[in-house]
């Protein structure tokens, strides 16, 4: 039987730096994104989401909140999770705490290679490609209320 996934904000600072290293992991180490692209600085600022299975983070993503629109961003998943829903998790849970802060609209960058899996959550695509640490992306938006 497979252990039980959580999915929800950090509990703690051990939490919240196994996600940052998840976020290393994944953009510095699988997509080779220079580490002063993926630290920016808003990390403490932001609302995290993880998820955890078997006492280990798996997934994260974060949401910073401004002026009624959430920004998600930095959404992560351990290579061998992938394709389980834990992304769609990750997503629910980033914008139900966006919506609690005030936020009415979340808007993102999305990795071309995400841009299906956004747009089946509801999102739509705002403008054309761009490219953000070398890899090409789209601005993508969904009203929350």
């Amino acid at each position: 039987m497979a252990t039980e996934l959580a999915v929800r904000q950090p509990r703690d600072e051990a939490e919240f730096q196994a996600a940052l290293a998840l976020r290393y992991a994944v953009f510095c180490g699988e997509q080779g994104v220079p580490q002063g692209d993926e630290i920016d600085g808003r990390d403490r600022e932001a609302l995290h989401v993880v998820a955890v299975r078997g006492g280990r983070v798996i997934g994260t993503c974060r949401m910073l909140v401004e002026d009624g629109i959430g920004k998600l961003g930095r959404m992560a998943v351990e290579r061998d999770a992938r394709r389980g829903g834990i992304g769609a998790r990750l997503l629910a849970e980033a914008e139900a705490a966006a919506a609690a802060a005030g936020a009415r609209r979340v808007i993102l960058a999305a990795q071309i290679d995400a841009e299906r899996f956004y747009s089946a959550h509801g999102y739509h695509t705002v403008g054309g490609h761009f490219l953000d640490a070398g890899i090409e992306h789209v601005r993508m938006e969904k009203m929350l209320r």
